[in-house]
């Protein structure tokens, strides 16, 4: 009888002793889901505000969502006595060796929250990465996709984007062919070049605005070479760059213009 009235005392104590810190934890729990709420809510606006993509959005809110939860039930566990030295110390060092093993990824990651914060590219642009070169498939936190003109996917890491020489083709919404032709020097250039502009105003992935240059950019030995250089849309530039060479080809044909060959001679490249 004297241990069931010993019992009944210490659980009575435990009650009076712990029903307000249960009550006032249980407050603190709501009160700290609606401020997270509100947090996060803010959190998701200035992000749009700011101009950051939909792919970081959502991680960076689910990421300050967890922290801050993860910080209320830290708080809520002091509040009811509980001793998390032990606790903190170990997931100390449980992150500390997470982080030394996944340093490479962590690497990938910061690199991959400048690309996305910064955005040098957007998907569907065309870019070159460490001599890879391809049309922006999917930008992830830690890698980039690419798709070559093969048809082939690339992932690359966001490390090496942050690290290398980053070239946008498709920045400036346009993009310039460059197909150089040499003529004899017999040949009178005005007339020429008149024929040249014709072919390009037939084709319709030309760009009339910027006009193309059409230009004598070096006297060879043999010849005289010409610089044909029109515009067109990233997606359109070989088709442009095809187009250009047949039509200048057909039309010189067509007027009994010869093309000086010069072996060795790079009449401009189609593609990377």
């Amino acid at each position: 009888m004297d241990k069931i009235n010993e019992y009944y005392n210490i659980a009575i104590d435990n009650i009076v002793l712990y029903t307000p810190k249960i009550i006032l934890a249980l407050i603190i729990l709501w009160g700290g889901f609606k401020i997270i709420k509100k947090v996060t809510d803010l959190t998701k606006i200035g992000l749009e505000r700011a101009g950051f993509t939909n792919n970081i959005t959502p991680f960076v809110i689910s990421l300050v969502n967890i922290n801050l939860k993860i910080g209320l039930l830290f708080i809520i566990a002091t509040l009811l006595g509980a001793d998390l030295t032990g606790l903190i110390a170990i997931l100390a060092a449980a992150g500390f060796a997470i982080g030394m093993a996944l340093q490479g990824s962590l690497g990938n990651f910061a690199s991959g929250i400048l690309v996305l914060a910064f955005k040098p590219y957007k998907t569907d642009d065309w870019i070159e990465i460490s001599d890879e070169f391809g049309k922006v498939e999917e930008i992830g936190i830690f890698n980039t996709k690419i798709i070559t003109r093969d048809n082939n996917t690339l992932v690359i890491p966001n490390s090496r984007v942050t690290e290398s020489i980053l070239t946008n083709f498709s920045d400036k919404g346009t993009r310039r062919v460059e197909v150089y032709v040499p003529i004899p020097y017999s040949e009178s250039f005005p007339r020429v070049k008149k024929m040249i502009l014709d072919v390009l105003l037939e084709i319709p992935e030309i760009k009339n605005d910027p006009q193309p240059i059409i230009e004598i950019d070096n006297f060879n030995t043999h010849s005289v070479i010409l610089a044909v250089r029109p515009y067109a849309e990233p997606d359109k530039y070989w088709t442009a760059a095809r187009k250009t060479k047949e039509g200048i080809k057909k039309s010189f044909h067509k007027n009994n213009i010869k093309i000086a060959y010069v072996e060795g001679f790079d009449l401009g490249e189609i593609g990377e």
